[in-house]
């Protein structure tokens, strides 16, 4: 009797996601959806079937596709995965923007192609009413009507705009933008850059040692820019991989030009999105032990 269509691609999936596995020589556990408060304790749950499983590797990588989310729950992610892995690695085969470019920078390593992008790091918070918003735009349109008011330029409808923000929400995104720019900072220099040895670019520098204070100052440089509207104009701007590793000089591994990693991440992960598809799915996360 032929299995149903559904279990053929979850026998399917399961088998590409082991190819991988001894690819890399490591676990893997894919996330698709968004990174939303409550996600703390499925996450732990999945990542400590991994860690408990025999045959556990002691480096993980994340396949990651995510519009973005809570900056304050991919703290917890990041907490649960350095607890039971001493290295932690990030694949993002499509996108991963705001908090997904967050949690990405928490990895030692980030592996992209040439279709790969991340995001702007806008933190998303919640409003007044609840919504998701993302806090740099309102704090953008905010410094823009402070700065027609002390101009003596500002309309009637833009001081009412203004009047009727509430501090405590601003505040609110002021801390949202700060406690961004803070992990990005903390995780750049303890994750991406511990074995960034030596300077390999500037003509004047290569081979002379990096230094903590140098290490802290590309992270904040790297942290600034990816929060900077000024740049991206957008809260969905995507940012490949030349943009990252030339404007923001951040070290990526471009799979591009190796054909088979290549085919085993874009096989599983056209597979994956079908699979989500056909379903009807707005998350799913998937390791050799969960589906």
């Amino acid at each position: 009797m032929k299995k149903p269509m559904q279990e053929t691609m979850k026998d399917l999936l399961d088998k590409k996601l082991i190819d991988l596995q001894n690819h890399f020589d490591a676990d893997i556990f894919t996330y698709y959806g968004p990174i939303a408060p409550g996600a703390e304790r499925i996450f732990l749950s999945l990542v400590e079937e991994l860690a408990v499983d025999d045959n556990k590797k002691e480096s993980i990588y994340v396949i990651l596709t995510t519009g973005g989310g809570s900056a304050e729950t991919v703290e917890r992610f990041v907490n649960i995965l350095r607890h039971y892995y001493s290295e932690v690695n990030f694949i993002v085969p499509d996108y991963a923007y705001s908090a997904g470019t967050i949690f990405c920078m928490s990895g030692d390593n980030i592996h992209m192609d040439f279709y790969s992008v991340l995001g702007p790091i806008d933190p998303q918070v919640q409003n007044r009413e609840g919504k998701w918003v993302a806090a740099l735009g309102y704090l953008d349109k905010i410094n823009q009507l402070m700065a027609l008011a002390k101009s003596n330029k500002i309309s009637q409808a833009e001081f009412i705009m203004l009047k009727d923000f509430d501090l405590a929400e601003l505040r609110s995104y002021e801390m949202a933008k700060e406690l961004t720019v803070s992990l990005l900072k903390n995780w750049l220099v303890n994750y991406k850059f511990k074995n960034w040895a030596t300077h390999e670019t500037t003509p004047a520098t290569i081979g002379q040692p990096v230094t903590a204070a140098e290490k802290e100052a590309r992270a904040e440089e790297i942290a600034n820019k990816l929060g900077d509207n000024n740049i991206w104009k957008s809260h969905g701007r995507p940012i490949n991989v030349h943009t990252l590793t030339t404007e923001l000089k951040l070290k990526i591994e471009d799979y591009s030009n190796i054909p088979a990693r290549r085919e085993l991440i874009t096989s599983y992960y056209e597979l994956l999105t079908d699979y989500i598809e056909r379903n009807g799915m707005e998350m799913l996360i998937h390791t050799k032990l969960n589906f």
